[in-house]
This record gives structure tokens, sequence and C-alpha cells, in this order.
């Protein structure tokens, strides 16, 4: 990934600290969060230098409320994120960041499977994501909405940050 500047150790520091902390203060809306838009934001501004504020949020996340299976799952579900965001940068449309940061709120609980599956077997797998389900539906209409408006403001206000 190439050595981070002095400024980007700072930037990216900063970016993860703020998706840490926009979460925890959207974290009285189930399952509505700015991660995903943030993810995505990184991966097309940042290339691959997007895992560094991604895994610093991660880290945030386990200082803050401890060690839990879903700081695993966190470890390749923003990734995955981020590399779809990376394969479709050259997308324009609000329309189309929205549907892609949608599908994946709604397909997050899949996307957790794995790891459950590992902790509990497949009955427990199963029986977890069918029960969040709701949750999935609200993170996909927040995921929406909230790339939909703030996707591309963002976008150019990222790009202006990423020049050297």
């Amino acid at each position: 990934m190439g050595k981070l500047t002095v400024r980007e150790i700072t930037l990216f520091g900063i970016l993860g600290a703020m998706t840490f902390a926009a979460k925890y203060v959207m974290a009285v809306l189930p399952n509505i969060e700015p991660v995903s838009l943030m993810v995505m934001l990184f991966a097309v501004t940042f290339g691959k230098k997007a895992l560094y504020p991604i895994f610093l949020y991660v880290a945030m996340e386990i200082l803050f409320y401890g060690l839990g299976t879903w700081n695993v799952m966190y470890l390749y579900i923003w990734p995955c994120l981020g590399i779809l965001s990376w394969g479709l940068r050259e997308m324009k449309s609000p329309l189309g960041w929205a549907v892609l940061s949608g599908a994946f709120g709604l397909m997050f609980g899949a996307m957790c499977m794995p790891v459950d599956m590992v902790i509990g077997g497949p009955g427990y797998a199963l029986s977890k994501w069918v029960s969040g389900i709701p949750f999935d539906i609200a993170h996909c209409i927040g995921n929406f909405v909230m790339a939909l408006i703030l996707f591309s403001p963002m976008r150019t206000l990222m790009e202006k940050m990423n020049l050297r």
C-alpha cells in the first residue's frame, strides 16, 4: 500500500474517529449508521489505503465496546464493501450508490453467517439471520437514504481532502 505521509496518517486517524463518533451518536436508531457511507467514500477516494480508516474504526469499536464476534465480522464485511465500492468508483449516479449501500444493509445479516456458523452451527446461524431481517431492512432503508442524499456531496469533499 506504500508509505503513509504524516498528512495521510492524520487524515485517516480523523476519518476513522469521525466514523466511530458518528455511529455512536446515531446508535439510538436501530441499524441506522453512517459506516457504510463512509466505507464507500474511503474506498473510492483512497483506494487500498481506505483500509487504514476502516480498521481504525474497527479498533475503536473494540476499545470502546470490547472484543466480540461482531468485531471479527467487521474485519471482512467492511473491506468487502470497500472492494465493491472501489470496483464501482467510476459510477457517478447517486441512485447507484444508494442501491449499493441499501443492498449492503439488506445483506449485512447474511454476511455475518460464516462467523455465526463457526460459533453455533448452521441452525444457529440461520435463526440469527432470520430473526435479524427486520434490522437488515432498517439498515437497508437507512443506508439507501443516507447514500442518496450524502454520497455525492461528501465524495466531492473527500476528493478535495485527498489532494496532494
